[in-house]
């Protein structure tokens, strides 16, 4: 019985021992033999009422019951598990044999394993976990209060030099002293996490005014621009800070965090070494929505993206000479989200490929049912992305819709944004080289807005430019729009080049525009984009601009 545990105890059903083994009185420290005493004197004042519930219930029902408890022993209180069983003794009397395991180490190992779970290895800040916890607890007390705070992100300025110039163990020692530089310039009631690479993210509860943020956010950046002295290295980085505010930017913590990450970012954008407070106008929302991504994927497979066809018309005529084909997404419960929205996530995640292939198709079989109902010779125009146009399967997916379709290669425009070509000049001569093959015309989009030489026009096959309509929009008052536009049209017309305006939403800027030659138009005023049965209406019912019913003036570009 000795060695059945680190304490064995046999007891009267309501607690007095009768037994002690040596090692139980040793680690107590009785200078007394134990038997006839209480076993609750011998725990912690906080588990005697569990123990006293514990004896009671074995002894009535006989079984066993396993209970943890804090044994008092001569300098501090040691955590048991006791094992509590029934038995009856020679004289048929019930006992209670209690066996007690040391559970110091295993709750040493469980709490290093907590501490592992929710702090980060190399700086020892509490981790995404942990910080996560903290600001669902600062915001319910905000709620409570009434009282704003903030949420900063703090990136290092130029850490990967470090890390590539001078290795990795020497970017951890860096990491390690910014971590504590950070620990030191908040206040207690601050958290300071980290949340990856070269990030850390500090919760500043009662922060909220510009003063209070400023002061803040001062300091955390002039404690990482003093130099750091590592081995034999004197080392300059310095920290781009951003900062939301709760509640003014948003209430839960997933988007506060974003919102900071967002506002960082900008920092970094605009110079570096300085603070950025978020601001939708300037900062823009998140660059990566993941409901929204995943939504996306969803969309695909419900069929939500749809086409949509602005007309393209003779200056002159106002006859529809083809259209611009436009991917709309029609969500159940958003209802339409914007391009703008979804595209760049798209571009990111290489979804484009596979809502480029699909809408190229789809705008090739829809021109076919459009000429039919024109009875006459129309083109469409579709937009190719800057991964669609570096995808080494773009021409196979281009010869496919051709194929598909029946249209002639010459009915086909791809519109490619200047950004696109410059990107691998190289590559994009090559690709457009083979475009132009199959007779397919290539189109600048939003001509003009992009890189300033204009030896591509050599270089490359191009067919059309499309002016931006950023220089429509004053026409025709601006002198300088007016200048630009007359110069594009004049290069153009030298170079063999078809021209569309686009953006034309005033009899003035058309009337201005055919005046000078542009032969193409393209905007509210000719019709916005629409669905494909409403553009088959339009050209059943030869609608020119001017007799667009209103109704399809009002569909969201």
């Amino acid at each position: 019985m000795e060695e059945a545990g680190d304490v064995v105890f046999r007891l009267t059903p309501p607690g007095q021992l009768l037994f002690a083994s040596r090692r139980a009185s040793a680690r107590i420290g009785a200078a007394a033999p134990l038997a006839g005493s209480a076993i609750a004197t011998m725990v912690a004042d906080a588990d005697q009422a569990a123990l006293a519930a514990a004896l009671a219930e074995v002894s009535e029902s006989r079984g066993t019951k396993l209970l943890e408890v804090r044994i008092k022993t001569t300098d501090i209180e040691i955590w048991h598990e006791l094992r509590i069983s029934a038995y009856d003794n020679a004289d048929g009397a019930l006992e209670l044999l209690v066996v007690g395991r040391d559970m110091t180490v295993q709750h040493a190992t469980e709490e290093r394993l907590r501490h592992m779970a929710t702090h980060d290895a190399l700086t020892e800040l509490p981790n995404r976990l942990l910080l996560s916890d903290r600001m669902r607890m600062v915001i319910a007390n905000a709620r409570r209060s009434g009282q704003g705070f903030s949420v900063a992100t703090v990136g290092l300025d130029g850490f990967k030099k470090v890390n590539d110039g001078l290795g990795h163990p020497i970017g951890d020692a860096m990491l390690r002293m910014a971590a504590q530089r950070l620990r030191k310039t908040l206040r207690d009631s601050d958290t300071l996490a980290r949340v990856g690479g070269d990030e850390f993210v500090a919760i500043l509860p009662g922060t909220a005014t510009e003063a209070q943020i400023k002061l803040v956010t001062g300091r955390l950046i002039a404690t990482l621009q003093s130099p750091f002295e590592i081995e034999s290295h004197t080392i300059y980085v310095g920290a781009s800070v951003g900062v939301a505010v709760y509640p003014e930017h948003a209430e839960d913590e997933i988007r506060l965090l974003a919102l900071a990450d967002a506002a960082m970012s900008r920092a970094k954008e605009t110079g570096k070494a300085r603070a950025v407070v978020y601001s939708p106008a300037q900062s823009g929302p998140p660059q990566h929505d993941i409901s929204l991504e995943a939504a996306m994927f969803q969309a695909v497979r419900e069929g939500e993206f749809q086409l949509y066809y602005q007309p393209i018309v003779d200056a002159s005529t106002r006859e529809i000479q083809g259209f611009e084909t436009l991917m709309r997404w029609k969500h159940p419960t958003l209802g339409m989200v914007p391009p703008a929205r979804f595209i760049p996530i798209a571009e990111t995640n290489g979804l484009i490929n596979l809502l480029g292939a699909w809408a190229l198709k789809a705008a090739c079989v829809q021109l076919k049912q459009f000429e039919e109902v024109a009875k006459r010779s129309l083109y469409i125009s579709v937009n190719i992305s800057p991964r669609q146009f570096r995808n080494d399967k773009f021409l196979d997916v281009l010869d496919d819709a051709i194929a598909f379709s029946g249209l002639l290669g010459e009915q086909l425009v791809l519109e490619i944004t200047e950004g696109t070509l410059m990107i691998d000049p190289v590559h994009a001569e090559s690709i457009l080289s083979k475009m132009a093959e199959r007779k397919a015309r290539i189109a600048i989009d939003d001509f003009g807005t992009g890189y300033s030489s204009l030896a591509y026009l050599k270089r490359f096959p191009i067919s059309v430019l499309k002016i931006d309509r950023t220089f429509i929009r004053d026409l025709p008052g601006s002198q300088k729009d007016g200048a630009i536009c007359n110069a594009v049209l004049d290069l153009a017309k030298h170079l063999n080049l078809s021209v569309v305006a686009e953006g034309v939403e005033t009899e003035e800027q058309l009337q201005y525009l055919d005046q000078r030659g542009c032969q193409y138009i393209q905007g509210y005023l000719t019709g916005k984009p629409m669905a494909a049965n409403v553009a088959l209406a339009a050209l059943k019912e030869s609608i020119h601009a001017k007799m667009v019913p209103a109704e399809l003036r009002q569909v969201a570009q």
